[in-house]
């Protein structure tokens, strides 16, 4: 029978112990990493170096930012999605693509199983499950990290037993680079009361004086930034370079796992910050109040499917083509000034625009209708919540 078997590879400790012991136990090993942002050419080329000394039969990098904008980018956009009202859920959305990614592949070249290096204790076994068994019930999924319950210091001895001797120190931070943002994990992150320190976060302050930029939308995507056209996912990355010298996006997510125990995490997401809050006033000016209204409770049950790892049930593309509709007048430019650590939102032009003073300007002069419609109008207006509070006056 054959035992050919992908595994989802980072090049860290848990997917290296992973593809040794795997190998070791006679499955041939195909390496799988998805680049969702965040690769340079060396580090991959780095990764595949490593993989192969871990005994893998091939590996593949696949690369897979556009796909991560069009399925699910875009529409976090398009809901203005911060979990808690912090988080852009850089990492979360990052790992669904993956799994997709990952799932595909492995049926391409009819592998019989899956493997992954997620502990039993977090996120992301849910996600990497759930998406694989969904997509490949047939697939046998293998995790030797969360069935046997390995320590760092038994995978280490591991490997070097096995001629692996690498540079396996635990970094004091724990980075993960993506299109939509960087997680910071660290010490303090695992306390209430601790901040990461500056130093923790990947992007330091080099720029005190404060720039104008323009972005340019058209139907709810980021078109141009500063008048230059390129596809969303490149703008999203030159906008991240224009912001990040000013140390702006930092916060700290506190958060339910899906697990249901509390978690902290640092990240870094400027442009993913400011391409919400952009994108989201220029749809206070371009959309009606019943749209915005009914906009925001279904982007935050988008965002907490997407978190939970509930992407591939049908009620996330009705959600998407709800939002996608909902972006038909949302186009016109959004100007920011980047300054030390914040962003400031100047304004916005659109020919959308609903503040539009030919039908009358607030707080100044009605234009638009008479001031017997005005006290008609709040009379009947008030109508109902007068009757209440008469009837039910001895309460």
């Amino acid at each position: 029978m054959s035992k050919k078997l992908v595994i989802a590879y980072s090049g860290g400790l848990d997917t290296s112990y992973c593809a040794v012991s795997l190998s070791k136990a006679g499955y041939e090993v195909h390496a799988i990493s998805v680049n969702t942002g965040g690769f340079t050419e060396e580090e991959i080329s780095k990764i595949k170096s490593n993989a192969y000394k871990m005994g893998v039969s091939t590996y593949k990098n696949i690369d897979a930012v556009t796909s991560y904008y069009n399925k699910v980018i875009k529409y976090l956009i398009f809901g203005n999605v911060l979990k808690n009202n912090t988080y852009p859920l850089s990492v979360s959305a990052e790992r669904i693509i993956q799994a997709i990614e990952i799932v595909e592949y492995a049926k391409s070249i009819n592998a019989k199983y899956i493997a992954h290096g997620s502990t039993g204790a977090g996120n992301d076994q849910v996600r990497f499950d759930m998406i694989f068994q969904t997509l490949a019930p047939e697939i046998e999924i293998i995790t030797p990290i969360r069935d046997h319950k390995l320590s760092r210091q038994e995978e280490i001895d591991y490997l070097k037993a096995n001629g692996i001797d690498m540079s396996w120190e635990k970094a004091k931070y724990s980075v993960n680079k993506g299109l939509w943002g960087t997680s910071v994990g660290g010490e303090e992150t695992l306390t209430s009361e601790k901040p990461l320190p500056d130093s923790a976060y990947p992007s330091q302050l080099k720029h005190a004086e404060p720039e104008k930029v323009t972005l340019t939308f058209k139907k709810g995507e980021l078109l141009a930034v500063n008048g230059v056209e390129n596809n969303p996912e490149v703008n999203i990355e030159v906008l991240n370079s224009l912001a990040s010298v000013y140390a702006i996006g930092r916060d700290i997510h506190v958060g339910d796992t899906i697990v249901g125990i509390k978690g902290r995490v640092g990240f870094e997401a400027a442009a993913a910050l400011i391409i919400i809050k952009a994108h989201h006033l220029l749809e206070k000016h371009t959309l009606t109040k019943w749209q915005l209204q009914h906009k925001e409770y279904l982007a935050s049950f988008y965002g907490m499917h997407l978190h939970e790892g509930q992407y591939l049930d049908p009620v996330m593309r009705n959600i998407e083509a709800f939002l996608q509709s909902s972006q038909d007048t949302v186009s016109g430019d959004v100007m920011i000034t980047l300054k030390p650590y914040h962003f400031s939102l100047d304004g916005i032009s659109s020919n959308h625009d609903l503040m539009n003073a030919k039908f009358g300007s607030y707080g100044e002069m009605n234009k638009g209708w008479t001031a017997d419609e005005a006290k008609g109008f709040i009379k009947i207006l008030g109508n109902q919540n007068k009757i209440y509070q008469q009837v039910n006056s001895e309460l």
